[in-house]
C-alpha cells in the first residue's frame, strides 16, 4: 500500500454521517422511547425526571411535553409538573431539536491535537457520538460541551461541531470544529473528498490475501431494518482493502474508504465473505461455535488513520491513533495461532 503521510488522498464526503441526512431522517420519522419509571423515582415532577434521564435542560423538556411529545397511561397526555408513579411507563419522541440545550457531562475521549479551530479526538468504542433514540446520557457531544464550552455556540443543533461520526462500538480519530468558519471548511473538505480516512480490521472468513477494491451499492436490508447490504438499487460505495497479515481464517486489515455509507466496511467485508470478528450484526452466525469468541461488547474496527487539510491554513493535518489494548491483545491471540 503506497505511504500517505506525504499527500492527501482524497475521500468522498461521508454520506450516512453528513448531519443534513441524519436531521432528514429524524425529522421524518422520529423514534419513540418507553422508560419503566424506578421506584426511587416515585413522586417526582415529570420534567425533572426527564431532564436529568435524557440529559437535556428542563426548559426544553417541558416544551416537548406540552407539545404532547410525552405520554403516560393509555397516551394521555401529561403536564411538566405532574408527578410521576413507580414502575409506570412513560412514551415520549423527542422532536428533531433546533437548540437542545445539552447538559454537559465528563465523557471518556482522549484528545490527540487542539488548536483555536478543531478538536481531534481519539474515541474509544461504547462511546456514541451524539444524542439519538436510546442514547441521550454520556455521548462524545455531552462530553466535548463539558471541556469545551465554546463549540455550543456554533451551530444551532444537537451536535455541534460535528463533522462526521464513528459507530458506537468503533474506536479512533474524529476531527471536530471549534468555530462556524471550520465547520464550514470541514464540511467543504468532506463533500470536495480532500479527507482521508483508514481503518485497521480483523476480519474472520474468507482470506484476504491480496489488494481487493470493493465497488458495490449500499442500501437498507428489506429483511432487516438495522442492517445494510450490498443492492442494485443502493448508493455507490467503494472500500479499498489492503492485507497486512493472515493468520488461519483471520486476516488483519488496512480498509480505506471511498464514500460513507452506514456500515460501509462492515457490509463491504460481509459481502467479501470476510465479516469483522466481533460484529454480531453482520458475521455469519451459523460458524460461531461456544467459547470461539476473540472479542464481545465491539467490533474489531479502529478509525487509524485521519488525513486533511485544516480549515483556516490549509495545511495538511495527518494524525495516527494507536490500536486499543483490547484490539492489540486479540492480534496476539491470533498471531498464536498453531504455534506449539
Amino acid at each position: 500500500m503506497p505511504e500517505r503521510n506525504e499527500r492527501l488522498d482524497p475521500i468522498k464526503s461521508l454520506d450516512e454521517e453528513s448531519l443534513s441526512d441524519q436531521g432528514q431522517a429524524l425529522s421524518a420519522c422520529p423514534e419513540e422511547e418507553e422508560i419503566l419509571v424506578p421506584s426511587d423515582m416515585d413522586g417526582v415532577r415529570l420534567d425533572a425526571f426527564l431532564s436529568d434521564f435524557l440529559g437535556v435542560s428542563r426548559t426544553f423538556i417541558q416544551r416537548v411535553i406540552r407539545d404532547g411529545y410525552v405520554k403516560v397511561f393509555q397516551g394521555k397526555r401529561v403536564k411538566p409538573s405532574r408527578p410521576i408513579l413507580a414502575g409506570e411507563s412513560l412514551r415520549f419522541r423527542l422532536p428533531p431539536p433546533q437548540r437542545m440545550d445539552l447538559v454537559p457531562e465528563p465523557v471518556d475521549f482522549s484528545v490527540v491535537y487542539e488548536d483555536d479551530d478543531i478538536i481531534v479526538v481519539d474515541k474509544p468504542a461504547g462511546v456514541v457520538v451524539h444524542p439519538a433514540p436510546g442514547h441521550w446520557r454520556g455521548t462524545l457531544v455531552h462530553g466535548l460541551l463539558y471541556s469545551y464550552p465554546d463549540i455550543g455556540t456554533i451551530n444551532d443543533v444537537v451536535r455541534p461541531g460535528i463533522v462526521h461520526r464513528l459507530d458506537s462500538t468503533t474506536s479512533g480519530l474524529l476531527v471536530v470544529a471549534r468555530n462556524t468558519e471550520s465547520l464550514n471548511e470541514l464540511q467543504r473538505s468532506f463533500k470536495d473528498r480532500e479527507v482521508g480516512k483508514f481503518y485497521l480490521a480483523l476480519s474472520d472468513g474468507r482470506v484476504v490475501g491480496e489488494r481487493i477494491s470493493l465497488d458495490a451499492p449500499i442500501g437498507r436490508d428489506i429483511h432487516n431494518r438495522y442492517r445494510m447490504t450490498v443492492t442494485d438499487d443502493g448508493k455507490d460505495a467503494r472500500t479499498d482493502v489492503y492485507p497486512l497479515w493472515n493468520r488461519g481464517r483471520y486476516s488483519f486489515l488496512i480498509c480505506e474508504l471511498h464514500s460513507g455509507r452506514t456500515h460501509q466496511i462492515r457490509v463491504h467485508l460481509r459481502y467479501l465473505g470476510a465479516p469483522l470478528v466481533g460484529d454480531e450484526l453482520y458475521g455469519f452466525r451459523k460458524k460461531v461455535r461456544k467459547n470461539d469468541s476473540l472479542l464481545e461488547g465491539r467490533v474489531f474496527l479502529h478509525a487509524w488513520k485521519l488525513v486533511f487539510p485544516h480549515p483556516r491554513t490549509g495545511e495538511i493535518m495527518n494524525f495516527r491513533s494507536v490500536l486499543p489494548l483490547e484490539l492489540s491483545s486479540v492480534l496476539s491471540r491470533v498471531l498464536s495461532i498453531g504455534r506449539n
